[in-house]
Parts: C-alpha cells; sequence; structure tokens
C-alpha cells in the first residue's frame, strides 16, 4: 500500500498545493486522485504565477480576453476561475462521499485586499457566485484585518480556506472569527452548516531561523508550533461551546498543514508530512513532496493530542531569542508582502502575454 494511501487511512486529507492548465489537460491532477489519494487542491497568487508564465496553455484564452477589453485582473480571474472550477468538478465524488468533508478547491481574493475588510466581502461573495460549486473555498489571510471579513464571509454561508496564519495565536483568531459566524448563522435561523479550514504555515518558521540556532534546533521550530497548534485544535473541538454550535448541525472547521515543502536541502525531504499525521486535519502539499512521499514516505506514528514536547521545545527557542509571538506577527506579515509580490507579478506576466499575442495577430 501506498505511503499517501497509509496516511488517507489514519483520517488525514492529502491535497496538492499546486493547480496547472497543463495538470488539468494531462490528466495527471486524474491520476493524483486515483493513485496518489489526492482529495482536494489550493492555489495561490505565486502558483498562478508560474503556471501562467511557464504554458501557453493559457494564450488563447488571454486572446479571447483582450478582444473583450479585459484588464490583467479581470483576466486573471477568468483563467484561474476556469481551471478551479475544473478541479472542483474533478474533486465533487469526493466531496459527495464524504458528505462535504473532503474534496475541497482554494482560490484566493486578491491579496491587495488583505487590509481591507470590506471589499475582501465583496471580493469573496463574488468569487464564489461565480465559481458556482459546492466544493470552493475561498482563501481569505486571517490578518488582524481579514478576520472580520472571515467572520462576515461565514456569516454570508460562503466556505473559507483561512490562510496566513502561522501560530497558535493566529489559529485561534481564525477559530473565534469562523465560531461567531456560524453562532450567528444559529441565531439568525440560518443553516448552521458552512465550511471552513484553518491553514497554518509551517516550513517557513525553520527557514527564518535557519544557520542561527543550534543544529539540535534546526528544522524543530516549524514542527514544535504546529504540535502546540494542534492541542489547541483538539482542545477546541473538545470546547462546550463548539459541541452546541454541532449540536445544531454546524461542522467543524478544520485544521490545515500548508508551507509543508522542506527547504532545507539537507532534512528530510517528507520532514513536514511524516510529522504532521493527524486524524480530521489536512496536509496541502507541493507536488515534489507528494510524489517524494509517494515514493518513500513513511507514516510512524500520529501527532499527540497534548501536544507532546512543544512547550519545551519552543522554550529553548525563545532563550535563543525566538519568541513565537513576535516571530509570528513578522512571518504574518512577510507573508502577506509576499503574496502581493506574487500577485504584482503574475499581472505584469498576463499584461506581457497580452501583448506579445496582440503583436503577433
Amino acid at each position: 500500500m501506498k505511503p499517501t494511501r497509509l496516511l488517507h487511512n489514519i483520517g488525514q486529507s492529502l491535497w496538492l498545493d499546486n493547480i496547472t492548465r497543463d495538470l488539468l489537460n494531462s490528466g495527471t491532477l486524474r491520476r493524483y486522485i486515483d493513485e496518489l489519494s489526492v482529495t482536494g487542491l489550493t492555489s495561490n497568487p505565486t502558483i498562478f504565477d508560474h503556471a501562467i508564465k511557464n504554458s501557453h496553455a493559457y494564450d488563447e484564452a488571454i486572446v479571447e480576453g483582450l478582444k473583450a477589453r479585459k484588464s490583467s485582473e479581470a483576466l486573471f480571474f477568468d483563467l484561474a476561475l476556469d481551471d478551479i472550477t475544473r478541479a472542483a468538478d474533478l474533486f465533487r465524488p469526493i466531496y459527495d462521499r464524504t458528505n462535504g468533508v473532503d474534496g475541497w478547491v482554494s482560490l484566493e481574493v486578491s491579496p491587495l485586499l488583505a487590509y481591507d475588510t470590506a471589499s475582501t466581502i465583496r471580493a469573496a461573495r463574488e468569487l464564489s457566485s461565480r465559481a458556482a460549486r459546492p466544493n470552493l473555498f475561498i482563501k481569505i489571510p486571517g490578518t488582524e484585518e481579514g478576520l472580520p471579513a472571515i467572520e462576515e464571509a461565514i456569516f454570508a454561508g460562503v466556505p473559507v480556506n483561512v490562510t496566513l496564519l502561522f501560530s497558535r495565536e493566529h489559529y485561534l483568531a481564525a477559530a473565534e472569527a469562523f465560531l461567531r459566524g456560524i453562532e450567528r448563522r444559529i441565531e439568525a435561523g440560518l443553516n448552521p452548516r458552512v465550511d471552513s479550514v484553518a491553514s497554518v504555515f509551517i516550513s517557513r518558521w525553520d527557514t527564518a531561523v535557519a544557520g542561527k540556532v543550534s543544529d539540535s534546533l534546526e528544522n524543530q521550530l516549524g514542527l514544535a508550533v504546529a504540535r502546540q497548534t494542534y492541542k489547541a485544535y483538539v482542545g477546541q473541538l473538545a470546547s462546550s461551546r463548539w459541541q452546541r454550535i454541532f449540536n445544531e448541525g454546524a461542522v467543524a472547521q478544520r485544521l490545515l498543514w500548508a508551507s509543508t515543502g522542506t527547504k532545507d536541502p539537507i532534512a528530510s525531504d517528507t520532514l513536514y508530512v511524516t510529522s504532521l499525521a493527524g486524524p480530521y486535519t489536512v496536509n496541502t502539499m507541493p507536488e515534489l513532496t507528494l510524489k517524494a512521499f509517494a515514493n518513500h514516505g513513511q507514516v510512524e506514528s500520529i501527532m499527540r493530542r497534548d501536544g507532546g514536547d512543544c512547550e519545551e521545545v519552543l522554550a529553548h527557542f525563545t532563550q535563543a531569542g525566538f519568541g513565537t509571538d513576535s516571530l509570528g506577527a513578522r512571518l504574518q506579515q512577510e507573508g502577506a508582502a509576499s503574496f502581493v509580490k506574487s500577485w504584482n507579478e503574475l499581472l505584469a506576466v498576463i499584461q506581457s502575454k497580452s501583448n506579445k499575442l496582440q503583436e503577433a495577430a
């Protein structure tokens, strides 16, 4: 049995952190579903930037968009929605079979809106409506300004993938926004079932401290933060407040591990998959990480519900000058800035392709 199937069997969903039109057209995504137990997909501006930049598969659609005099941003969302809805249709049987627990795809609102609550809400509603797929998550950053938009989107019935979370505190804030949205729906007499995942980024912690700590602490910070967050997640699901909304028919906001590709060439290329195995969670991984785990990954143990030695490990990092509060805030800010940079590069790529295609016409 493939390692990916073993991981699936313990109750963790394997999602692909990638989408390209070539991946869809070639049947590769279909094969990952059938052979590697992939049950969902995530995307972000960086992924689409690379996809459009490195392929001619989008050229025809770009030409059609130019004829309609669409802006680069409008053209991007046309291209992205075409890809995302095709992927959603591939995962729809999984969504139906699991009663909506799995089989999701994700599309992000413009990262330029990360600090604009009202515009984020409008964009989330519009993208959800345009896609018209029940298994589409709209990604909204869990920044301070994004949290009200998350609550409002949940209240409006829009499924949300809360992105750019880095710490236990970030996760708890996102969970609170989700919970308030559901509680408001219950008070308003609305169906409380609105799905969500909370995406906690892992590997960037270790990149931030690489070469600045002792050898024994290398590649340990991200996993310690993950264990601390998992303990909080388990505690949330067991709380009386959450169980009250479950009793009304709501479903839990699942914890998702993001940024799980190994950055350190010396470390195991499956480090953040093997070490983060846990039931009722999601691991969304880059294509290379997925294939590496399918080839030689191992499921050695399941994450401990009590967080294991996370507090002890985090104390060592604090003593070394890396407290999770300040570093987590910095990583979230840098993550938002990185997505803006990728977004601007993406629009520039579309504009450049548009100019070349116009010249060739």
